[in-house]
């Protein structure tokens, strides 16, 4: 276990530049029994907002219940459950099951923290591609997802149809630049985001830089120039308010339900509160560059099993991770969630009982993670220098060209 501690301790490093702003004690470990036969098994989420009477907390009980032992949770906080998570690999005193966030997992599974799936034995088939390579590493997979969000925009209807603008027909960039440019003749603003400067910028980024067709191991393309340009301009004309450079999801929500804009760029976890802005609104995906749905980044948790000093535990541990990640319960947990479900035939249910979440299906399925594509603990090391450069752009100080140069040298130095 000496390993483990010195790569878990190491990674403590990189955890905190992972954890996205797009999802929502006591410090048990493996806990006691450890055989299939009955025992206390221990599970840590990222939801401490459910308590022992929610519907998660039931579902997690009888999972324990169903595979013949005893289930203790305990809910963190994002930030502080990677830490802890880090902190119990190094003491050899690790959950059974871990709930975290998709880009964690390949943070957790380099510093050794993590079983594969393989290992475990837990069955990934029915898993849509993009979502489960979020959690693909060096050609191994280090748990399931219990579901995703990403982004797309939301509208308002009176915004547009005063300015005489269909929804319906924005399919690329120009489209989108040509409503906010009728948007603003009419007296309204156009559309708001988050350009902070953390990773909750970069996640509202990235569908504009890989829309282009940008890669992130190139911030400096052309396509990736044309993604900052196209923010750069939306400023510059008065498309965008300056409050996008400090904006995070919810205060940049918080501007679109005033009910002043035409566009918010935000995710499936507001679709509670679009209902209750008290006016009727509608949604679209993020159009790519020459049109169709640009890929936006996923967010969601993942199901794992971090490594335990003996394999016996596996067993039972696959068992929890399959009662939570089966159909009937993903579908009841990802509704309570605001998520889209990982596998198609819950996909397909979420859309029969709820039409209004075929648009968040559709993003889903042309979405990508943001560790996917091998880059793995590459990418905090890259999100920094690019968020430093959408910053730089937007404020005025660097040119976009000048900004991702400048971004992607640091970047390059730093992924070596």
């Amino acid at each position: 276990m000496t390993s483990l501690r010195v790569r878990a301790a190491a990674a403590f490093t990189i955890a905190a530049c992972l954890l996205a702003g797009c999802s929502n004690s006591s410090d048990s470990g493996s806990g006691d029994g450890g055989s299939e036969a009955g025992g206390t098994y221990t599970i840590w989420d990222p939801y401490p907002q459910f308590d022992a009477t929610s519907d998660w907390v039931k579902l997690l009980t009888k999972c324990g219940t169903d595979a013949g032992v005893t289930v203790e949770r305990t809910g963190y906080d994002t930030t502080d459950l990677t830490n802890k998570a880090l902190l119990a690999a190094q003491q050899d005193n690790s959950p059974d099951v871990l709930i975290v966030d998709n880009p964690v997992v390949s943070t957790l599974a380099d510093a050794g923290v993590l079983t594969t799936t393989d290992e475990l034995k837990v069955d990934t088939s029915a898993v849509e591609p993009n979502l489960l390579a979020a959690g693909q590493i060096g050609g191994k997979t280090y748990g399931i997802p219990i579901g995703a969000n990403t982004l797309a925009l939301y509208y308002n209807k009176a915004v547009l149809d005063k300015a005489g603008v269909d929804p319906a027909s924005i399919k690329d960039w120009a489209g989108l630049t040509a409503a906010l440019e009728k948007v603003k003749a009419t007296g309204k603003k156009g559309i708001t985001f988050s350009a902070i400067g953390t990773e909750e910028g970069s996640f509202q980024f990235l569908p504009w830089f890989w829309g282009s067709g940008a890669d992130l191991t190139q911030l400096d393309s052309p396509q990736g120039v044309a993604a900052l340009a196209l923010w750069t301009d939306w400023l510059k004309k008065g498309y965008a308010p300056n409050s996008v450079l400090n904006n995070t999801q919810t205060t940049s929500w918080q501007e679109f339900a005033t009910g002043d804009f035409a566009f918010s760029e935000n995710g499936t976890w507001q679709l509670a509160n679009a209902k209750k802005t008290g006016f009727e609104y509608g949604i679209i995906p993020i159009p790519s560059q020459a049109g169709g749905t640009a890929p936006a980044p996923t967010g969601g948790e993942f199901v794992t099993a971090p490594v335990q000093s003996t394999t016996d535990r596996y067993a039972v541990t696959e068992k929890l991770i399959s009662c939570l990640s089966s159909s009937d319960n993903a579908y009841t947990t990802d509704t309570t969630l605001s998520y889209i479900a990982a596998t198609e035939a819950v996909q397909q249910k979420q859309v029969t009982e709820n039409a209004e979440l075929k648009v968040w299906v559709d993003a889903v399925k042309a979405a990508k993670g943001r560790t996917s594509d091998d880059l793995g603990t590459k990418y905090p090391k890259i999100s920094q220098p690019m968020w430093t450069a959408f910053q730089a752009a937007l404020s005025g100080s660097k040119s976009p060209q000048q900004a991702l140069t400048d971004a992607q040298t640091t970047a390059a130095a730093a992924t070596k």
